[in-house]
């Protein structure tokens, strides 16, 4: 079974000078006020932007350098290490979920620094080493949860870990114009549309189930909403219906089974029709995405009211209510993520500034200076998903606005 661990880190005298100042408020539980002594004047504002943007970007780089550094392995696999450090009866490598979060912030961070081509070529490598060509319970290729040989025997098939770098996949090419990217992000769908639900005598009938292992039959809003996400984005691209009618399979499942009544998203249904009733982040961000991508391919509001409504509603639950240090790192650069995807349609910086004050408190709180690596956990590890979700949020902070619209 995979671990949900938590932790996060960064590193590097490089980034000393350019890491004493934060860019925003120290307390992730609330968004930076605004001055209102004075009002900048464009030029000026210009200029404080991109000094931020250059402080997040060396952060994000160190912080990548720290997750090489003390969780890369050096058998020339490309591979990483589960925590650091590394405890007996530790696999030699981490899990798939992890490696996809070090292979999103390889590429998150290509976008502000081109020399990171080389390392996204690496990780890209990497994620193959977990590819099952042959399939597995659906007989459908895909990412196992473990690498496969050479590396190591495989694993149970788990469909939101294959949403993820379908995800990615879809931002490489958007990014870098990789067709082969695209080609692996359809055959990634193609594997989620075969986890469907398709006895109509369980309770809450249909879904994507959350892994093909036989000790879970859950269905999740993290196995169908990513599924949403990422059909969106192969229509949007391919311009094929069977994305967007999938996409709204998907999402309107989970609209029906799994969002409370006041707008934020349960984890997931079981089979005996008993619902886990607990709040992650990431399962308000990724529907906020969905429903600005339905807003863009359909035109019709109604979805960026309902965007808007759910990011009101988790702002208020997770920043108001200063829940964020109670999630995962991972969970929350999932969720800020999409949230900016909202704003680059609706404007404002809102959401913005929560990102900003979250990660100059993981900067300021979370991370160890000597190494650069983040600590969330007791016992003083790290885990490498931790150190890619820490690279992941400085380096979309360091982005210009107009590459938000390919955030998921």
């Amino acid at each position: 079974m995979r671990s949900r661990r938590l932790k996060l880190s960064l590193t590097g005298a490089v980034v000393a000078a350019l890491a004493a100042g934060t860019t925003a408020a120290a307390s992730p539980g609330a968004a930076r006020p605004a001055d209102s002594h004075r009002v900048a004047s464009p030029a000026h504002a210009s200029t404080a932007a991109a000094s931020t943007a250059r402080v997040n970007a060396a952060r994000a780089t160190a912080t990548y350098a720290a997750l090489e550094k003390y969780l890369g392995t050096t058998d020339g696999s490309g591979l990483f290490h589960e925590q650091y450090p590394v405890a007996a009866g530790d696999n030699p490598y981490s899990y798939e979920w992890p490696l996809s979060q070090v292979h999103v912030a390889a590429l998150d961070i290509s976008t502000v620094d081109p020399r990171f081509r080389t390392k996204l070529a690496a990780v890209d490598q990497a994620q193959e080493h977990y590819w099952n060509a042959a399939g597995g319970t659906t007989g459908v290729a895909g990412y196992d949860s473990y690498v496969i040989a050479p590396y190591g025997a495989g694993g149970d098939l788990f469909y939101d870990d294959n949403e993820w770098v379908g995800l990615e996949k879809v931002q490489d090419y958007l990014r870098h114009h990789d067709r082969s990217a695209l080609s692996r992000a359809e055959q990634i769908f193609s594997l989620v549309e075969s986890g469907w639900d398709t006895d109509p005598s369980h309770p809450a009938p249909g879904g994507v189930f959350w892994t093909q292992a036989a000790w879970s039959t859950d269905r999740n809003t993290v196995s169908n909403m990513p599924a949403a996400e990422l059909g969106l984005r192969l229509y949007q691209i391919t311009g094929k219906r069977s994305y967007l009618d999938n996409a709204k399979r998907f999402y309107d499942w989970t609209d029906a089974n799994l969002q409370s009544p006041n707008g934020l998203y349960w984890d997931n249904v079981k089979l005996t029709g008993d619902i886990d009733r607990t709040i992650w982040s990431y399962n308000q961000g990724v529907p906020i995405g969905v429903n600005v991508l339905l807003y863009q391919v359909t035109h019709d509001r109604t979805y960026l009211a309902r965007a808007q409504r759910i990011a009101d509603a988790a702002y208020d639950y997770f920043v108001t209510g200063d829940r964020l240090k109670g999630q995962p790192i991972y969970f929350n650069s999932i969720f800020f993520k999409n949230l900016l995807l909202l704003e680059s349609v609706t404007g404002g910086d809102r959401y913005q500034q929560a990102t900003a004050a979250y990660a100059d408190w993981v900067w300021t709180s979370a991370r160890d200076p000597k190494t650069g690596l983040v600590h969330f956990d007791s016992g003083g590890t790290t885990q490498s998903i931790q150190q890619a979700a820490a690279a992941q949020i400085y380096a979309v902070l360091a982005w210009p606005r107009s590459k938000w619209p390919t955030l998921y």
